[in-house]
């Protein structure tokens, strides 16, 4: 039987998803778990890599058993052998083909800003606090030059092995309510850091260090070092993966 796992996670204590030798890793933990009641060596499969630090609020996974546990009750199981920072809420039985990576058709993130003066106790784990005044009109600007289908090579970090580097932003989007700046983006799939590329490319049109009317040109010209800082992993979470 083919499993599939929503999960919710604070990614501050965890080294990322994917599993690493001598780091602890969400993957390794909820892996740990699942063996734990199934009583297998599992194999268990991501939607995707989120780094350090990053935040996952419906993050999918999928893993074979031939456990005779119910379905419906895989997470209350789950979660009694989970961390509290690492949440299992839905499980249910998928055909035996679905892959939580390969099967994903687009994928939510959403990046958080906090835009004052001073640093803020509580969101500290979950906002990029950013000091200095940010131009929400210009963010909105430079976000529109994303749309459609791009060679996102300069907005990648090194150290990534994929097909292509083209993929095609659906939607981005910026807005402020109170100090809290978001940028919300869905796309058909992310490069390595390319969100938190996207935040700190913003928030440099945002800061007046990049004109967003050359942002068009800055993605044309597949060149990192013309776009932006990669943002805090802490502001950055997976809202959704659609299938």
């Amino acid at each position: 039987m083919n499993i599939k796992l929503k999960l919710q996670y604070d990614g501050t204590a965890y080294h990322g998803w994917q599993i690493q030798k001598n780091d602890i890793t969400v993957q390794e933990t909820v892996k740990k778990a699942i063996e734990k009641i199934t009583g297998e060596n599992v194999v268990l499969t991501g939607c995707g890599r989120t780094d350090t630090g990053v935040h996952a609020e419906n993050y999918v996974c999928n893993f074979h058993t031939n456990s005779t546990v119910p379905v419906e009750r895989f997470p209350y199981a789950l979660n009694t052998h989970l961390p509290e920072d690492i949440v299992c809420f839905s499980a249910e039985a998928v055909s035996e083909d679905f892959h939580a990576n390969s099967s994903a058709v687009k994928k939510r993130y959403v990046y958080k800003i906090l835009n004052r003066e001073f640093p803020d106790a509580v969101l500290c784990r979950y906002a990029w606090h950013y000091k200095y005044p940010l131009d929400i009109e210009k963010m909105r600007t430079a976000a529109k030059a994303f749309i459609g289908e791009h060679d996102f090579i300069g907005f990648a970090s090194s150290g990534f092995s994929v097909k292509t580097t083209v993929r095609e932003i659906y939607s981005l989007d910026v807005s402020r309510e109170g100090d809290i700046i978001t940028i919300d983006v869905t796309g058909n799939g992310f490069l390595y850091n390319m969100v938190r590329i996207i935040a700190g490319t913003l928030v440099f049109a945002g800061g007046g260090k990049i004109n967003p009317s050359d942002m068009a040109d800055i993605i044309a010209s597949k060149d990192r070092n013309r776009a932006g800082i990669t943002a805090p992993p802490q502001g950055l979470c997976l809202k959704e993966v659609y299938y």
